[in-house]
Order: C-alpha cells, then sequence, then structure tokens
C-alpha cells in the first residue's frame, strides 16, 4: 500500500546546548502537530540569563565600607526591634496580669465612699446649733449625678480636663509634667505628677491597702506613706488606675473621689467640706463656692478658708477662669463669680469653736471625742452670743488700753449659777483651735481673788460681816522660815475694822488673822469643797492667795457662792449620742453639788462682796443698772492680775499676765482685769432684765463711820481680837517677798 510504504520522517534528538551556549547544528526540529498550540520559551532559560545581573547590579550598589556598616547597623536594628518587641509583649502580658489581679480584688463602689479611720464629733451650742466639729467629719454621701453641676465641672476643669476621654492615664499630662519639674529644677516625679483624677482616687484609696494601727504609728505616717512618689509606686499606681477604669464607670470614679478627698479642717468629702465652710449642701453651692472647694485639693490645709480666707478667694479666682476657659461658665457668670468671692459661715468663721470646743473635747471620755471610731453629736452649754461678748471684749480692752507690741495674755470665763460654761476665751488671739488654753491650762497664783473663802469660812463659823479685826503691823512665826510679817498692799494700817471692810479695800493683814483664827486646814476645806482642787498651801500665805489654781476653778468657786453656798463642778457638755440615735448615750457630768456652807453664811458673803463693787477695789467692774459682786486679786511682783465676780444672772472671772511670769506694768486686778470683766458682763446683760443680788445684809440697820454696820465688841477688843491675842505676837512689820502685799 502507498500509505504503508510511505517513509516515516526521522527521529531528532532533543536540542542541547553546545559548550559554548549555542545550540548544535545537527538535527531537524520536528514541526507542530496542525491543532496543537505552540510551545512557549522555557522560562528558566529566561531566568537564568537575568538573575545574574541583578546579583551583579546589587554587589555593585552595596559594596565598599559604607555598604558594611550600613548592613550591621540593619541588623543591629533588626535584633532591636525583634528583642523590644518581645519585650514589649512580655510587659504587656504583665501588666494585663496585674490588672486583672487587682480588678478581681476591688470592691463594689458603695465600699469605697467612706474609709475614714477614725469618726467625727459634731458639736452644738445650748440651742441645738452646730458650731464646731472635731475628727474626721463625713457628712454623708454625694455622687457625680446629686452634687452640683458647679462643684463637678469646677473639679473636673481643675484636676483632669481630659477625665472623661482618657483610659485613666493621661501620657500628655505626665510629659507635660515632667517638663514642668524639670523646668523646675526638680526631679522628673518631684512636684507636678500629672496624675488623672482617677490615679488621684487611687492614691486616695492607698491602692486598696487599708489602716492597720500596728503597721503605721498613726493615720499620718499611714497616708504619707500612701502618698509616697517613687517609681515603683506611680507604677503600682498606674495599674490601679487601670483596673479602676475597667471595674468602675467614670462617673462612679468621680463619685469615689469626691468622697474621700480631704479638705482641710477635719472635712472628708466634699459634702463635709461645704457644712463646714458654707453651712449647705454640696448640691447647693454656687460657682464662687464650687471653685473655692475644688481649689482645696491641691493644698487642703494651705488653701482651707478658715485658716486664710484671701488666699483661698485667690485660689478660687484662678478656677473660675479655668471654668470659663473650658466653657463651663459664661463670661458673665465668670465676672460675677469673680466679684462675689465665696465667703464662710458663721460657724466656720467662729474658727471651729475655739478654747471651748478643745476644752469639751479633752474633758469628755477619749473614746467618744479624742479617739472616736463612731460618728458623734454633742450638745453643749455654750451660747454662741455671750461667746462673741467675750471675744470682742477681749479685743476691745487690748487694742484701747494695752501697749502695742505686748505680750501679755488674758483669759475669760463665763458661767451660769450652776456651772453651765456658757463662754471660754484662752488667749487674746480668739479665733484658734488646739492653742494653748490659758483658762483651763495655766495654773496660777490667785492672789486676793481667794479671801472670799476666808471669810466664807468665818461666817460658816457664826462670824458676822460686822465683826472687827485690828488691823496693825503683825507678824508670826513660821515654822521653817522663821519670822513672817506680812503687810498690806499700801503699807499702812488702818486700827480696827470690820471684816466687811477688810475684804473690800482688800486688806492683808486682817485676812491673815482670820484664816489663822478659824484655822487654815479649814479655810482649805471650805476652798476644796467650793472646787478649788489644786493643791493649797499649808502655811499662813494661803489667805493671800498663794497658792495656784485654774481660771476655770476659781469662776466654778465664786458661781457656789452666788448659788447660795453649794459646790459647782463646771461642766460643758450636755448629752451625747450617735450620729441617727434619738437616746443620748451620756448626759451632762457637771453642776450643782453638795452645800459648803449655809445660805445665810453664802448671802453675808454676797453682801460683802458687792461692797468690793460699789465701794472698794474693784469700782471699774461696776456694771449700769446691775448689782455686781467680786474680787480683784493681784500677786507679788505683779505677775498675776485677776477679777472674779457675778451678778444675779451670770459669774465671770477674767486673768491676765505673761505666759513665762514676767511680771506685768503696774497692772492690778483691779486695772484691766476688771474692765475685761465689765466689757465683757455689759454685753452679756444686754437686753436682760435687772434682777437684784441674792444678798443679805447685816442686821443692825446703823452705821458706823466706814459707812457699814458697828461690829460687836467687848471693851476694846472684838471676838476675834481676843481669840488671836496671845495666840501670835511679834513687832516691826515687813512684806513677805514672796506672797506678802497682794491686792
Amino acid at each position: 500500500m502507498a500509505s504503508g510504504n510511505k517513509r516515516k520522517p526521522p527521529l531528532v534528538a532533543d536540542r542541547k546546548r553546545a559548550a559554548n551556549g549555542q545550540p548544535p547544528k545537527v538535527g531537524l526540529k520536528v514541526p507542530p502537530k496542525p491543532g496543537t498550540a505552540k510551545p512557549k520559551p522555557a522560562k528558566s532559560t529566561r531566568k537564568t540569563s537575568r538573575k545574574p545581573a541583578r546579583k551583579t547590579t546589587r554587589r555593585k550598589g552595596g559594596g565598599g565600607i559604607g555598604g558594611f556598616f550600613r548592613a550591621v547597623f540593619g541588623w543591629i536594628m533588626r535584633l532591636i526591634w525583634r528583642v523590644t518587641s518581645r519585650l514589649a509583649m512580655v510587659v504587656a502580658l504583665l501588666v494585663g496580669i496585674a490588672v486583672a489581679y487587682v480588678y478581681s480584688g476591688l470592691p463594689e463602689m458603695s465600699a469605697l465612699l467612706d474609709g475614714r479611720a477614725r469618726g467625727s464629733v459634731t458639736l452644738q451650742d445650748y440651742q441645738g446649733n452646730v458650731f464646731a466639729w472635731r475628727g474626721d467629719q463625713f457628712a454623708g454621701v454625694v455622687t457625680a449625678q446629686s452634687v452640683s453641676p458647679n462643684l463637678r465641672n469646677a473639679i473636673i476643669a481643675t484636676e483632669d480636663r481630659r477625665f472623661y476621654r482618657h483610659f485613666g492615664l493621661s501620657p500628655r499630662g505626665i510629659a507635660s509634667a515632667v517638663a514642668i519639674n524639670l523646668r523646675a529644677g526638680r526631679g522628673p516625679l518631684s512636684g507636678n505628677g500629672g496624675s488623672t483624677i482617677t490615679q488621684q482616687t487611687a492614691k486616695l484609696l492607698c491602692l486598696g491597702v487599708e489602716y492597720d494601727p500596728t503597721q503605721w504609728e498613726n493615720e499620718t505616717a499611714y497616708e504619707d506613706d500612701c502618698r509616697q512618689g517613687s517609681l515603683w509606686r506611680k507604677g503600682k499606681e498606674a495599674i490601679y488606675a487601670l483596673a479602676m477604669e475597667l471595674k468602675y464607670t467614670k462617673d462612679e470614679i468621680l463619685t469615689i473621689y469626691m468622697n474621700r478627698a480631704f479638705l482641710g479642717a477635719g472635712a472628708r468629702g466634699f459634702e463635709a467640706a461645704s457644712q463646714r465652710y458654707f453651712g449647705k449642701s454640696a448640691a447647693e453651692v454656687s460657682p464662687a463656692e464650687a471653685a473655692m472647694l475644688a481649689g482645696l485639693l491641691k493644698a487642703p490645709t494651705r488653701y482651707a478658708p478658715t485658716n486664710n480666707l484671701e488666699r483661698s478667694q485667690g485660689r478660687a479666682a484662678t478656677i473660675v477662669r479655668l471654668m470659663e476657659e473650658q466653657d463651663y461658665l459664661t463670661a458673665e457668670e465668670a465676672r460675677y463669680a469673680q466679684d462675689n468671692p465665696a465667703q464662710l459661715s458663721e460657724a466656720a468663721e467662729a474658727k471651729a469653736g475655739g478654747y471651748f470646743a478643745d476644752w469639751v473635747m479633752s474633758s469628755g471620755p477619749e473614746f467618744f471625742t479624742r479617739k472616736t471610731t463612731e460618728d458623734v453629736i454633742i450638745r453643749t452649754t455654750l451660747d454662741r452670743r455671750l461667746q462673741q461678748a467675750a471675744e470682742d471684749a477681749m479685743r476691745i480692752v487690748f487694742d484701747e488700753k494695752v501697749s502695742e507690741g505686748s505680750k501679755a495674755q488674758a483669759a475669760i470665763v463665763v458661767m451660769s449659777a450652776d456651772g453651765a460654761v456658757r463662754a471660754m476665751v484662752g488667749g487674746r488671739n480668739t479665733k484658734v483651735s488646739g492653742a494653748f488654753n490659758r483658762a483651763i491650762q495655766a495654773k496660777r497664783q490667785t492672789g486676793s481673788s481667794f479671801k472670799p473663802f476666808v471669810y466664807a469660812t468665818a461666817l460658816e463659823a457664826g462670824y458676822s460681816p460686822m465683826d472687827t479685826v485690828m488691823d496693825e503691823p503683825f507678824c508670826m512665826n513660821v515654822v521653817g522660815s522663821g519670822q513672817w510679817c506680812p503687810e498690806n498692799y499700801t503699807h499702812k494700817h488702818y486700827g480696827e475694822v470690820t471684816l466687811a471692810r477688810s475684804l473690800r479695800d482688800s486688806l492683808n493683814i486682817p485676812a491673815v488673822k482670820v484664816s489663822e483664827m478659824v484655822g487654815r486646814d479649814l479655810v482649805r476645806k471650805v476652798a476644796d469643797d467650793f472646787g478649788i482642787k489644786s493643791d493649797l498651801a499649808a502655811g499662813p500665805s494661803l489667805a493671800l492667795g498663794a497658792s495656784e489654781s485654774t481660771l476655770l476653778e476659781m469662776t466654778g468657786a465664786y458661781a457656789g457662792i452666788l448659788n447660795g453656798g453649794s459646790s459647782v463642778k463646771p461642766y460643758g457638755l450636755v448629752d451625747l449620742k450617735l450620729l441617727g440615735d434619738d437616746q443620748p448615750l451620756m448626759d451632762a457630768d457637771g453642776g450643782i453639788g453638795e452645800r459648803v456652807i449655809r445660805a445665810e453664811a453664802a448671802q453675808q458673803l454676797i453682801w460683802m462682796m458687792e461692797k468690793v463693787i460699789s465701794e472698794g477695789t474693784g469700782r471699774r467692774a461696776a456694771i449700769p443698772g446691775w448689782e455686781a459682786a467680786g474680787k480683784t486679786g493681784t500677786t507679788s511682783s505683779y505677775r498675776d492680775a485677776w477679777f472674779v465676780g457675778f451678778t444675779s444672772e451670770y459669774v465671770a472671772g477674767v486673768w491676765m499676765g505673761y505666759d513665762d511670769n514676767t511680771p506685768l506694768k503696774g497692772v492690778t486686778g483691779s486695772g484691766l482685769p476688771a474692765e475685761i470683766w465689765r466689757e465683757t458682763m455689759v454685753r452679756v446683760h444686754e437686753g436682760l432684765e435687772p434682777r437684784p443680788l441674792p444678798a443679805l445684809p447685816p442686821q443692825d440697820g446703823s452705821r458706823n463711820r466706814d459707812g457699814l454696820a458697828p461690829t460687836t465688841v467687848s471693851g476694846s477688843e472684838s471676838a476675834i481680837e481676843r481669840l488671836l491675842r496671845g495666840i501670835f505676837s511679834g513687832d516691826g512689820s515687813s512684806q513677805d517677798p514672796a506672797n506678802g502685799g497682794t491686792r
């Protein structure tokens, strides 16, 4: 067959390149079959021809020393990136674990609002009005929703303007604070901290560490530990803040912050501070008041308006400007707040009750006052009108009668006849708290203000104000001291004088004779029973006030004379109860006690003491329209000057002297103390209807040349003189350098 004999095309071997890269010339190429695609050139051939060219170009551009260093630098950077990225992942993991751990231990928000380690004491006057606070005051919970918008805005504008936008930390704020600190020459973490409100709240919570009295010496040490600014502490604070942001909403964090912040004067939280400074709720404060409260966050003690109102107002003005800049206040509202700065409430202006509040706190049970863990309400005897009267009297006399620059001090106590203390001033600076209280802490020689208790003893023994005693040179031998010769203040002698005149003119020799006649031990007992509990002198100078006492004791003893001869224990606490309770836990621990002398003897003594003011050494103390009785007192060398006295309504005592016992310059009890007493009592009795003293004049109505009823005399001697004659003898006269010459 033709087809069978048809010659087949010869087989062609695969094309192979020659050694020189050219295709061999032998063999034939097989044509493609019809209908088949033309084969593509082999890629391997093209790639093989391009790769060497690229490599050659790279080697040419990166060669040399520069290329080497660039390669080394690139390798280092890649190594750093690998290390830091992995380290960052590890740190992020650890932070996440730490945040999760802290988060798991955070309590509910309500458990963090009141974190005080001790309670508060609220003091009320006799009418039930609050006049002072002590301890850590917490007036109740405020929330971000219930508080005045003015206050919320002031806090955010001042402390953390990005509060609602950040995640608990503010890198921008931290960087800004570090820059400010470095420019000021401080360490990067010293001074401004750039802390957010969340971080500040974490610090207020002490990162969840509770106060333990066995670990810290006191709360101050605990709080100092919480506020340390080390880098490690800042790191823990940041973790705690992040956990809080996860656990609580922004408003809940702000609520915790507003309730935990210390704002000066013992106020914890903005509700307590608002009540403390303005007498109103934090929900009612104006922009000016809100700015003043927010200003306390930076330095509570420094900017407390009770410490320096002008400084506090200046800080508030800055915050008002910040509120305007951040559109929380319009220009008109800001201008009004600047022109009408916040003012203190009446109670706040009174400096937290001053000396009186301090005394009540020191006299009450410690576990309900100084160291209470409860919130306590104490109703007191204070009459704020009388307190203001005493403070005004002190200021007026020192401004008008005492030389400028004098360091002399004074104290005043006003009380009722039952011992209820109505006012107390413990020093010239009346607007203080926690200061040395001269009315209760200073024990000073009483001088002639002690003499009424000498005559009270004689009257109780049956003697009359009209009995006489001889005022003449007099000496006696004192065991262990030798001869002692008292002398009158005037260095004169007046012969036969009545007991009434002896007290009226504050004669020393008759007082000593009467004391020795009735027995100085009995005089000491009568004085002690009347409430003078200080150690009383054992020698004859007892009659001249050589013993020391406090003004409160002396005023209370005079109250016993006014009330008819019964002892008095001065008191300021009426009742004490826990906040929220209706029934008091304790009542007044003071008042009228047992009878010391007969009512008749007390009334006779009142009559004698009235003559001191109307006719004797205390004439400067006279109160227009009122009967008053009292006694002056001046110690040797003029170291102390006293005036203590009473009307039918009130008893008041005044002491004046130097804290270091420097002698007063010419001041006696009949001088400045009597004037302070009068200025006080005139104001105290404003608006009251005058009532006579419960005095009992002598029964014999006749008068002698002294204006007093005649004495009972047998021959040329009184009954007292007959007893004294033969017991004491001596001649000459000399003033006792330590105890004589009192008036």
